[in-house]
């Protein structure tokens, strides 16, 4: 791997539907963010749409996965050629332990969570990306997930946890773009930001019993969960991360953050 002078950060980043790609504003927030970070070496993202024990890791080139339905055909006939990643891949299942095995999958590529938004952010296609499963829901277990990959931001490696801040698709009453935030999901965000502005880790993991809008705002947990693995690969876990897109898309909280 390229060693860097500095360490890169790391993300977690609402990922939209494939219609992301097509929102102007949206998309120009994760394009501009993306030139304000140092390029990385490579990209190692979870998300949400991969759910597997034990880890498991994508193999290098294998075909996108098309996990959607009901969208244009167009995007069905989308690519994302990156780089071969088997060095990547290797790196990190050398940092995984003993109780976190890891299994190379052999024929899986990157599902929508993950190449929807770095087709926006990078769109070249020219970094070596490796996906990982999200292997637990378990919030503590992420962090120290999270943890072991912390050392990879120093060889350039940028580390994406990728969900949804709020995400009741049964509960939605429209499906616009520019639908107002439902209450739950309004509410849900607003907890979440003042957590994430304290730094307050623990409050974020009992968003079970803590957070307003629940269980509305995650009827299912897997497109929150990954932001634990993000804080756990930040320097410092309960230091305040920068919030650097905020808003709503379909009503739902695109909110996303950047920890040192």
């Amino acid at each position: 791997m390229i060693e860097t002078t500095s360490r890169m950060p790391a993300l977690y980043i609402g990922h939209g539907a494939p219609p992301l790609l097509d929102d102007p504003i949206w998309s120009s927030e994760l394009a501009t963010w993306a030139k304000r970070l140092p390029r990385p070496s490579g990209i190692l993202i979870v998300s949400a749409h991969w759910e597997a024990a034990p880890i498991s890791l994508t193999a290098s080139r294998a075909p996108l996965v098309y996990d959607f339905g009901g969208f244009a055909e167009k995007y069905y006939r989308m690519t994302y050629a990156t780089p071969d990643s088997t060095a990547l891949a290797a790196r990190v299942a050398a940092l995984m332990p003993a109780s976190e095995p890891v299994h190379q999958h052999t024929s899986r590529g990157l599902d929508h969570g993950a190449w929807v938004p770095l087709k926006i952010m990078y769109p070249a296609a020219d970094i070596p990306v490796v996906q990982m499963s999200l292997p637990t829901q378990d919030p503590y277990r992420l962090l120290g997930i999270g943890m072991r990959l912390r050392e990879l931001r120093d060889e350039g490696i940028l580390v994406i946890g990728s969900g949804f801040l709020t995400h009741g698709l049964p509960f939605l009453t429209s499906w616009s773009i520019d639908a107002a935030a439902p209450t739950w999901s309004s509410e849900f965000d607003a907890w979440a930001a003042e957590a994430i502005a304290r730094g307050d880790v623990d409050e974020l993991a009992r968003f079970q019993e803590r957070a307003p809008g629940m269980p509305f705002a995650h009827p299912t947990v897997e497109h929150y969960t990954p932001l634990f693995l993000t804080l756990g690969a930040a320097t410092n876990s309960d230091e305040p991360a920068d919030q650097v897109v905020d808003g709503f898309w379909m009503g739902l909280s695109k909110r996303s953050l950047q920890v040192a």
